[in-house]
C-alpha cells in the first residue's frame, strides 16, 4: 500500500517537528511494509511575506487527492493575527469539510499530570469538537470601527446536519470503546440555539441503547474534568467549547507537548497536526519538543487502518514518558528535537516487532 501525504510544515517550529515526525513514520513504515509518498507544499508565513500567496485552491484541489494531511503548525508575529490560519488552517478544514476534530486526552505517565493522584487510568477520554460551524465560521463584522461606538458581530451557525454528524462519529466511537459512554457538553441552559444539540443528541441516541449517555454544561464540564476526569470516556461538543475543553484536557495529560488533533472527514481526506502554536522563539534552535507532532502520526496511522503500526508507535511514546527517557514534554527536556526524533524512531520500530507478534 502507497499512501499520498501532503506535508505543510508550516512557520516557527513546524518545520523541525515535523521533520521528527516524518522520521519516526518512516521508521514504522518500514517495519509494517507500506511506503508514503510526501507532497510538500510551503505554504506559511514565509511564503506569504516573499509571494504575497495564501493557500490558493489549485493546492486545495491536489490534497482533496491525497489521504491525508500532516501540518506543522501556522502562525507568525509579523502578520496579521488569524490571517493565516483561517487561510490555511481554516481552509483545510472548511473546504475540504473535515468536521470532526479528534483529541484525545490520555495520560501516559502519571509524573506528568498536575492533578493529584490522578493516574493513566484515570484519564482516557476522547473529545469530538464539531469542526465547520459554529463562531469560527466567520460571519459578521464591524461597525464604526476604530470610534468610541465601534460594535462588533459574530454570528453563531448551527445546523442539524452540522450537530448530528458530530454526534453520530462520537457514538460510533463510543461503541467501540470499552465503556461505552457518550457526554454530550453544550450551553443549552443559556444559548438558545444549543437546543439543536440537545434535540438531536436525544434522538440519535435512541439507535444506539448500547451506549450510556450523559450530558454537561461546558462550565459544570470543566470543572469535573479537573474533579473526576475518570468520569468522562468519550465526549461530543461545539466548535467553540471543544477548543476550550480539550486545551484544560491538554494541560492534565502534561502540556501542549503531548497535545495532537486530527481534522477527519470519514472516508476522505484528513489532517492531523499538534496543538501547540509556532513557538517563533524557539524556531531553529533544535530544542522544540516533537512529541505532540509524533502522537499527531500516530493518529494518522490509525485512521489510515494501519493499526499493528498506529499500536507500536502508541506503545513508543509510552515508554519514553513512562521511562523518562523523555524526561518532559517542553523545550527544556535537555534533548535535542533531533535526539527525540532518533529515539522514537528507534522506539517505535522495536514497539512494532512486540505489536507484530
Amino acid at each position: 500500500m502507497t499512501y499520498d501525504i501532503a506535508v505543510i510544515p508550516g512557520d516557527g517550529i513546524g518545520p523541525e517537528v515535523v521533520r521528527e515526525a516524518v522520521k519516526v513514520l518512516d521508521a514504522v513504515a518500514e517495519r509494517a511494509g507500506f511506503t508514503l509518498r510526501y507532497h510538500r507544499y510551503p505554504h506559511g508565513a514565509d511564503h506569504y511575506l516573499k509571494t504575497g500567496e495564501l493557500f490558493p485552491d489549485s493546492v486545495l484541489d491536489e490534497i482533496r487527492g491525497m489521504r491525508a494531511v500532516l501540518l506543522g503548525a501556522i502562525g507568525d508575529p509579523r502578520i496579521e493575527v488569524g490571517l493565516l490560519e483561517r487561510a490555511i488552517i481554516g481552509g483545510l478544514r472548511w473546504k475540504l469539510d473535515m468536521y470532526v476534530n479528534l483529541r484525545p486526552i490520555r495520560l501516559y505517565a502519571e509524573h506528568l499530570c498536575p492533578l493529584k493522584g490522578k493516574r493513566p487510568a484515570d484519564l482516557d477520554l476522547v473529545v469530538v469538537r464539531e469542526n465547520t460551524e459554529d463562531l469560527y465560521v466567520g460571519l459578521g463584522g464591524f461597525f464604526k470601527q476604530g470610534t468610541p461606538d465601534e460594535v462588533a458581530l459574530g454570528d453563531m451557525i448551527v445546523t442539524r446536519k452540522g450537530c448530528e454528524r458530530a454526534i453520530r462519529y462520537a457514538f460510533e466511537l463510543a461503541r467501540r470503546r470499552p465503556r461505552r459512554k457518550l457526554h454530550l457538553v453544550d450551553k443549552a441552559n443559556a444559548i438558545r440555539a444549543h437546543d439543536l444539540w440537545r434535540r438531536t443528541f436525544a434522538e440519535v441516541a435512541r439507535e444506539y441503547p448500547d451506549v450510556a449517555t450523559d450530558a454537561a454544561y461546558i462550565d459544570a464540564a470543566c470543572m469535573w474534568l479537573v474533579k473526576n476526569p475518570e468520569w468522562f470516556d468519550v465526549v461530543v461538543t461545539t466548535n467553540v467549547f471543544g477548543d476550550i475543553l480539550t486545551d484544560l484536557g491538554a494541560i492534565l495529560q502534561g502540556g501542549m507537548g503531548i497535545a495532537a488533533s486530527g481534522n477527519i472527514h470519514p472516508g476522505r481526506v484528513s489532517m492531523f497536526e499538534p496543538v501547540h502554536g509556532s513557538a517563533p522563539k524557539y524556531a531553529g534552535k533544535n530544542v522544540a519538543n516533537p512529541l505532540a507532532t509524533i502522537a499527531a502520526v500516530q493518529l494518522m496511522l490509525d485512521f489510515l487502518g494501519e493499526a499493528q503500526a498506529a499500536a507500536a508507535l502508541e506503545g513508543a511514546i509510552r515508554r519514553a514518558l513512562v521511562e523518562r527517557q523523555v524526561p518532559s514534554l517542553g523545550a527544556d527536556s535537555g534533548l535535542s528535537t533531533s535526539a527525540i526524533g532518533d529515539l522514537m524512531a528507534q522506539l517505535a520500530a522495536s514497539s512494532f516487532e512486540t505489536v507484530a507478534r
